[in-house]
């Protein structure tokens, strides 16, 4: 299990998939890719979706996402997305009551009892004292990372 923190944004294109019948049906599919802007979201959505959709498709819509990480399941059986809002305790030393604050994470897993231990195994690694609010299960397909192009791979204000 690793995670992975970015700034993610959540794309629903829509196009024309071809079902196991072999008829044609317009479908919009919801996908998280990580990018620095709206724009490079796009380009990223459309770079990577080209590869797995035959024809046209549209992007429908980018909003950023609120998970504040990601966390990647290392075996195969990880089909689903999970959203999983979770409150961490902490205690104000000046007043000593409990403070919870809520954090949004994206979890991959095969089931929500999957998700749920991915939960556990990556915040185990935390001193943090935490309370799993909420898990649900959602309708993205795949999270695509940015990943680089080239060994060479320079941001823009430094080539030339």
């Amino acid at each position: 299990m690793r995670s992975r923190t970015a700034i993610w944004f959540e794309c629903r294109i829509r196009y024309e998939k071809t079902m196991e019948d072999g008829m044609q049906k317009k479908v919009t599919e919801n996908y998280v890719v990580d990018a620095l802007s709206f724009s490079e979201a796009e380009e990223r959505i459309t770079e990577e979706m080209s590869s797995y959709v035959s024809g046209e498709f549209d992007v429908a819509d980018i909003k950023i996402a609120p998970y504040a990480e990601v966390f990647f399941a290392d075996n195969d059986i990880a089909d689903k997305w999970y959203r999983a809002k979770l409150a961490f305790i902490t205690i104000d030393e000046k007043t000593q009551k409990e403070k919870r604050s809520t954090v949004n994470y994206l979890i991959n897993a095969g089931s929500l009892n999957g998700a749920v231990k991915n939960i556990d195994e990556v915040m185990s690694q935390s001193m943090v004292d935490y309370l799993i609010v909420s898990v649900n299960e959602t309708t993205i397909m795949d999270v695509f990372e940015y990943k680089k192009k080239e060994k060479n791979d320079k941001p823009e204000y430094e080539q030339q």
